[in-house]
């Protein structure tokens, strides 16, 4: 079982920045990699991006540029989110991915106001 901690969303006004915070626990080692989705009300979970053990990330095409994924991905990851804009709004959820399972943080609300 791994455990996951999301901190660090809020409310900033559009051109802001937040920065995300996910902290795993339990059973690390069995974690291959880390990332964060998202979810608007009325839409589908997608992907924001993603981080490997081995450093490899992977991003939303809409997010590049923009955000910024690091940590190493057995214990730590964050999110550095620049230029927000309305549409960015949503519940951000943590994720680790092991061989057999996708874990999933509670999340954290991003509200950009316009």
């Amino acid at each position: 079982q791994v455990q996951l901690v999301e901190s660090g969303g809020g409310l900033v006004q559009a051109g802001g920045s937040l920065r995300l915070s996910c902290a795993a626990s339990g059973s690390i080692f069995s974690i291959n990699a880390m990332g964060w989705y998202r979810q608007a009300p009325g839409n589908q979970r997608e992907l924001v991006a993603t981080i490997t053990t081995s450093g490899s990330r992977n991003y939303a095409h809409s997010m590049k540029g923009r955000f910024t994924i690091s940590g190493n991905a057995k214990n730590t990851v964050w999110l550095q989110m620049n230029s927000l804009n309305p549409e960015d709004t949503a519940v951000y959820y943590c994720n680790a991915a092991t061989t057999d399972y996708d874990y999933w943080g509670q999340g954290t609300q991003v509200t950009v106001s316009s």
